[in-house]
């Protein structure tokens, strides 16, 4: 088997696994930020959390003020009559 193509790819395979055992490990440096974009969406999530429900507390505590929350309806001031 000492066809040219043959030789050809055996040679740049070799090539190719010689690179990748001593390459630097770049598929580190993929994982880490996948770890740290993990946590930056966690902490985004959580302070989300927080905001959304310090805002409604407010909302209640305002529509409270107000007599009630604003609850209730009307018939939009049509005339009963």
């Amino acid at each position: 088997m000492n066809h040219p193509w043959i030789i050809y790819l055996t040679a740049y395979l070799g090539v190719r696994v010689h690179r990748a055992r001593t390459a630097p490990t770049r598929g580190a440096s993929a994982v880490e930020w996948v770890i740290i974009t993990a946590i930056v969406a966690g902490v985004a999530l959580g302070l989300a959390t927080v905001i959304k429900n310090l805002v409604e507390d407010k909302q209640n505590e305002i529509g409270e003020s107000f007599g009630g929350g604003g609850a209730g309806g009307g018939d939009g001031g049509a005339d009963d009559g």
